[in-house]
């Protein structure tokens, strides 16, 4: 039995005839934070939907190699995918609340898996608008619709609706690069907090970021995994020539 969470064997994926990632292998431990890094267009987004199967929606994606999720290869054709899902949350570059009220954006989720009562659904919203630090904006306007919020609060409510469904895994496809820097440091300091009951994947262009609040970074190039480690030695010693000139600005 592996000790990590997520392991990430000789991946290989196409969009059509175009190879986006090659021979990807890395492992995510539990209750930690990684990062991804590296250039636009360099496969980050690409491998983070790999790992809860949305690039399934992509007309022509094909992937070879293997990512188990506690020891189960999740791109076996037998994966419940919906379930799968269920687990391994995502949060998106652009906050995407439905258009109905804060309440009902955290338990549509619930409801759609079958839980109706009241007085539940009532203690799972303050719990997940709780742990996502936004309980004290909205707790008197819980009717209002979620549109009616700031950019930094619908992605902190986003975060809210995903934990509502009891994932263990959060995606985060560059959740703070539509914000402002207060609304970015509140998600940041989220996203520490919630290592402690959550696994977080984050895809980042802001290497600040990544060091700030990572426990392991990788870089990534061309669609190839450059480099993986524990984000110090990264950031203050990296072992490959490409991860150091990508750190310090001589790129490219």
């Amino acid at each position: 039995m592996s000790t990590n969470l997520i392991d990430i064997k000789g991946l290989n994926l196409w969009y059509g005839e175009n190879q986006a990632l090659h021979d990807v292998s890395m492992s995510v431990k539990p209750n930690s934070i990684t990062a991804l890094i590296g250039p636009s267009g360099c496969g980050k987004s690409t491998l983070l939907r790999s790992i809860n199967r949305m690039n399934d929606i992509i007309a022509g994606c094909r992937v070879e190699g293997e990512i188990t999720f506690h020891d189960k290869n999740i791109l076996a054709p037998e994966t419940d995918v919906m379930a799968l899902r269920k687990k391994i949350g995502m949060i998106f570059q652009k906050p995407n609340p439905f258009p109905m009220s804060i309440k009902d954006n955290v338990t549509y989720g619930p409801r759609l898996h079958g839980v109706t009562d009241r007085e539940s659904l009532d203690k799972l919203v303050e719990e997940c608008i709780n742990k996502s630090a936004l309980w004290s904006e909205v707790q008197d306007r819980l009717g209002a619709s979620a549109m009616s919020l700031s950019g930094g609060q619908q992605q902190r409510l986003c975060i809210a609706r995903a934990l509502s469904v009891n994932p263990e895994v959060i995606l985060m496809d560059e959740p703070t690069s539509a914000l402002d820097p207060i609304a970015t440091n509140k998600i940041e300091d989220l996203a520490q907090d919630l290592k402690k009951d959550y696994t977080v994947v984050i895809v980042t262009h802001n290497m600040q970021q990544a060091s700030r609040i990572s426990d392991y970074t990788g870089f990534m190039y061309m669609g190839k995994l450059i480099e993986f480690d524990k984000t110090e030695n990264i950031f203050e010693n990296p072992s490959e020539e490409l991860t150091e000139r990508y750190i310090t600005g001589r790129f490219g």
